[in-house]
């Protein structure tokens, strides 16, 4: 009997990228629109990547199998 394949979710594999060392990748919300009133420094450290860690990492890798 074949080992059935689980199907990637497509909207999860473009939100998330995996590192080398295996760290959930995931690009920070709030900066396309509504900028004028946000300071230079919050902007700039809405460019910076953030990780997802611990339970939250473990369901994503589940949703995103062979990334």
């Amino acid at each position: 009997m074949a080992k059935v394949k689980v199907k990637t979710n497509r909207g999860a594999a473009k939100r998330f990228k995996v590192t080398a060392s295996g760290k959930i990748k995931r690009a920070k919300g709030s900066k396309s629109h509504l900028n004028a009133k946000k300071s230079r420094k919050r902007k700039r450290r809405l460019l910076s990547p953030d990780f997802i860690e611990g339970a939250r990492a473990k369901r994503i890798k589940k949703i995103i199998p062979y990334l």
